[in-house]
């Protein structure tokens, strides 16, 4: 049992530490150059990003569609606070965090408690809201030609990657143990029937209020490692296209699926960039896969499923042991024939 949980352990964290350990190298070396490394990088970003929408709408149950909005708050706080206040890159990230989670208690506290798709419809007044602030807060956010940012991110794209996907890598691991403890259970239950969890004790605001704290949290973390790696900020980051954009990533991995929204993330991320000579008609390749989606994949890529490298594991010892098994079956046979 005891090496059963070691095991458990190990093989998720081995591929962890490779997923980020490797690709930093090859970027090092330059075996993978500048332009791709920007483009796995944008893709943790746009990963992140989409773990916060699941949050809410595959983990939690609900609809928001101002996620872009917490993004904005987190990008606009480290940029002021890393050179306005001058503090250090790192501590900006944090408070941050902290912040888009004040903005998201403020807006879940009165929405949350109604019935419906209010929700949505808050937080979508709520992403536009921050645009407009934004735009005419001009001594603070730059106005309509937002904020600049250098840093060491912008010049070193092997940095950059190290700091992004560990990042992500880390709000993966925090949140599928989050998910599997009593809280995450709590919040599974309002998931499945609000009336039943709340029959047996188990608060249904209180539950959501956390799930949202979270998702904005995470939303938050998108933006502050965002806003150093493009170095530049406007206020269309709170537009609503860019919330639609992460809901898309959810939709085609799967609500409730983390692994899922992670890889179509990716997937995404890297054919937008791959169908940039067909200029603005790639536009068009977004609403394509998600009506090819909703027809024949209506649960998304993994659907509430996530990828176990455990299980993969398992199968491949199995496939090696049945090829083995095979292999020494043949050999007995050939001998058998030799000796007669």
């Amino acid at each position: 049992m005891r090496n059963k949980v070691l095991r458990d352990m190990l093989i998720p964290g081995c591929v962890a530490v490779a997923a980020i350990v490797v690709p930093y190298l090859l970027i090092s070396v330059g075996v993978i150059d500048a332009y791709t490394a920007q483009i796995i990088t944008l893709g943790g970003v746009n990963a992140i990003m989409a773990i916060s929408v699941n949050v809410i709408c595959g983990i939690t149950g609900q609809l928001s569609l101002g996620q872009a909005g917490f993004m904005a708050i987190g990008s606009y706080t480290t940029i002021i606070l890393t050179q306005t206040a001058g503090m250090p890159l790192a501590v900006s990230i944090v408070i941050a965090a902290l912040v888009t989670v004040v903005f998201g208690i403020l807006i879940g506290f009165p929405t949350l408690k109604l019935q419906g798709d209010y929700l949505a419809i808050v937080t979508l007044g709520f992403g536009e809201i921050i645009r407009v602030l934004l735009v005419n807060f001009k001594n603070l956010t730059g106005g309509a030609n937002g904020l600049r940012f250098t840093t060491i991110f912008a010049a070193r794209a092997d940095y950059a990657y190290l700091i992004v996907i560990g990042m992500l890598v880390l709000v993966i691991v925090l949140l599928q143990n989050f998910v599997r403890s009593t809280y995450g259970r709590a919040i599974l239950a309002v998931r499945e029937d609000e009336i039943a969890a709340n029959s047996n004790g188990v608060s249904v605001f209180k539950y959501k209020m956390i799930g949202f704290a979270i998702a904005s949290c995470i939303a938050g973390i998108g933006g502050a490692l965002y806003a150093p790696f493009i170095g530049f900020v406007k206020p269309d980051l709170a537009s609503f296209n860019r919330s639609i954009d992460y809901l898309i990533f959810v939709v085609l991995g799967g609500m409730g699926s983390v692994t899922g929204s992670v890889v179509a993330a990716f997937v995404l991320t890297y054919l937008q960039e791959f169908l940039r000579f067909l200029q603005d008609y790639r536009l068009l390749i977004y609403p394509l896969i998600l009506i090819f989606v909703m027809l024949f994949r209506p649960q998304g890529l993994l659907g509430m499923k996530e990828i176990s490298f455990v299980g993969l594991w398992d199968k491949l010892l199995t496939f090696v042991a049945g090829r083995r098994k095979k292999g020494l079956a043949v050999a007995s046979e050939k001998s058998e024939k030799g000796d007669e």
